[in-house]
């Protein structure tokens, strides 16, 4: 019996996640929970994203890429049911693993650029920098839709889709969004070659 490659288990992995997810969302019709339908439902649509990316636009992503991208959104998923209040660096790991996103489409995209364009020279200094800057300003904006996203639900009085636990919760976000971007910058731009490649020929 042949043992599934390393691409083929990821693809498998991806494609389980993609149905803990379903059911996730079923459980959220069931209760009645609004948050968790409204986040099972983004995070249903994330992770149909790199089959959209591939067919339309012609962008490769690894099957170890869309992988960390079902995983992601799966977790957050689950952290809408219960697992944020629960688990107390639930929030922390999810942060991380989001940012770390962030900062790989930040790179691919910017490296893409760099290599397209005789125009422009990003050197591996302003790469980091960037990545470190591109990730953190999302992550400020995140946290501003969670507050109007709070400020918005209390208005019409109803549960708020997303949840902002205080000014000290913010401020840990962006710390675990800083490391996020700092373990790309260190460990994972190799890894990006054949998104950041994808890229560079659609730019052309």
């Amino acid at each position: 019996m042949r043992l599934p490659s390393r691409s083929e288990a990821a693809t498998l992995s991806a494609s389980a996640m993609r149905m803990a997810v379903a059911i996730i969302l079923g459980f959220g019709i069931a209760t009645l929970n609004l948050g968790i339908v409204v986040n099972a439902l983004l995070a249903l649509g994330v992770t149909y994203l790199p089959a959209l990316l591939r067919r339309d636009w012609g962008l490769r992503l690894s099957p170890g890429l869309t992988f960390v991208v079902t995983l992601a959104v799966l977790l957050h998923a689950l952290g809408m049911v219960g697992l944020y209040e629960e688990v107390w660096w639930y929030d922390h790991l999810t942060h991380t693993l989001s940012a770390m996103l962030v900062a790989a489409v930040g790179y691919a995209t910017t490296r893409a650029i760099d290599l397209h364009s005789d125009a422009v020279s990003f050197p591996p200094r302003f790469l980091s920098l960037f990545l470190l800057l591109f990730t953190l300003a999302l992550g400020v904006l995140w946290e501003v839709l969670e507050f109007l996203a709070r400020l918005g639900a209390a208005a019409i009085d109803v549960e708020p889709v997303l949840i902002q636990y205080g000014l000290e919760d913010t401020i840990l976000d962006l710390v675990f969004d800083t490391v996020g971007a700092v373990l790309v910058a260190l460990f994972g731009t190799p890894r990006l070659s054949e998104l950041t490649e994808s890229i560079r020929e659609r730019l052309q």
